[in-house]
């Protein structure tokens, strides 16, 4: 029986290192964040914490109530949280399916904090038609040159014509 019980000791120390580090990763998410980091052990509150990093209302907290709709409410706002950070859906599901590594990756990683659901809604499609600027770059030589490039598809026009 002596085996069985050492083998719950190392279970019950994996189990309490994996929960340090989730605390701590949510300690440093929430600092960057702009919020007090002890914030992440209090319940209750740390979900109040959470939905105002994520930018939702707080009364959300009542929708983790209700079965199905909790669900819901957890994707929407892992999503909101990754969002904040600058990820994007795969990060969600990163989070979603393994979040013992993810949220570490969040909290102790280099990206900052945007904003309360990100400003990467919009920037993201800024920076797309950013992206688009960017090789646009090359682009408006190659817009001018589209210009010629419609000049060559003037062979297009002249069947046009």
């Amino acid at each position: 029986m002596e085996p069985s019980a050492t083998g719950g000791a190392i279970i019950g120390i994996i189990y309490l290192i994996i929960g340090v580090v989730v605390i701590a990763a949510f300690w440093k998410i929430n600092t960057k964040a702009g919020q007090p980091g002890w914030a992440c052990i209090i319940p209750i509150y740390n979900l109040i914490v959470l939905m105002r990093i994520v930018g939702k209302p707080a009364w959300w907290i009542v929708l983790l109530l209700v079965p199905i709709v909790n669900l819901v409410i957890l994707i929407i706002t892992t999503h909101a949280l990754s969002k904040s950070f600058g990820k994007g859906a795969g990060f969600t599901i990163g989070i979603l399916l393994l979040g013992i590594v993810f949220y570490p990756i969040l909290g102790f990683g280099s990206d900052p904090y945007l904003g309360p659901g990100g400003e990467g809604d919009g920037a993201a499609d800024e920076s797309s038609s950013g992206e688009s600027a960017i090789a646009g770059d090359p682009s408006p030589s190659a817009d001018t040159g589209g210009s010629s490039n419609a000049g060559d598809g003037g062979g297009g026009d002249g069947g046009g014509q």
